[in-house]
């Protein structure tokens, strides 16, 4: 089964999708891992897109979906046990095309989307104090996770950064985005039973457990 983990900016999805992935011995894809990637490459897609990124705006259906869906039918990883996938999809075009793709790798269940809920002004909080290594992607909060040496990556010794679209002036206008876009992506899943909310405002290890609770619910169901 695919799973999809939803969330607005900020709610975990990153940290969580890797951890629940390991947990169900299955690939975890990230959007956000094969956009920055392709820009720090420079690459022509790495190009197209970043402008999208640096204006806070999601990268359009046309551009990022053939580039995902190529992106997870190319993982060694992905079996019929599954993949849980975390920034994609974000409209209901993408969640359709996901569909296509689900059926054509072999997946006899439709994907489900699990949904991590935090309150916006936690969400703030959390993007406005995030920082990421430039050279593994492992991500610190300056007042919930900081590096043990400011600006330092505790995993590779290489320097922090703030993502353009971490940054105050451009966080509302992201959170505002992701609501009006979202809203018919969880209909779309709501409508047909995929949909399952886990409170996201809970102990990192809370949050993990409930969501590895749901999806070992859905596999077996």
């Amino acid at each position: 089964m695919i799973l999809t983990l939803m969330g607005a900016p900020g709610s975990g999805k990153g940290t969580q999708g890797r951890q629940l992935a390991r947990a169900l011995g299955v690939a975890y894809v990230a959007s956000g891992d094969l956009i920055r990637r392709a820009m720090a490459e420079r690459t022509a897609w790495g190009e197209e897109v970043r402008s999208c990124i640096d204006q806070g705006l999601y990268v359009p259906d046309e551009s990022i979906v053939p580039a995902f869906l190529s992106t997870l039918r190319a993982s060694q990883a992905v079996s019929a046990v599954g993949a849980v996938l975390d920034g994609f999809p974000r409209t209901t075009e993408q969640a359709s095309a996901l569909d296509e793709a689900s059926r054509s790798l072999g997946f006899s269940h439709q994907p489900v989307a699990l949904v991590l809920e935090v309150p916006e002004d936690v969400l703030v909080s959390r993007l406005s104090g995030r920082w990421l290594c430039r050279g593994c992607h492992a991500t610190y909060n300056v007042q919930s996770h900081p590096p043990h040496s400011a600006g330092v990556c505790d995993a590779c010794g290489q320097a922090l950064e703030q993502r353009v679209d971490d940054r105050r002036d451009t966080i509302q206008q992201r959170l505002a985005i992701f609501r009006d876009s979202t809203s018919p992506v969880l209909a779309f899943y709501g409508a047909r039973g995929g949909l399952v909310r886990v409170d996201g405002n809970q102990s990192e290890q809370a949050v993990g457990a409930a969501l590895l609770v749901a999806a070992r619910s859905r596999a077996s169901g």
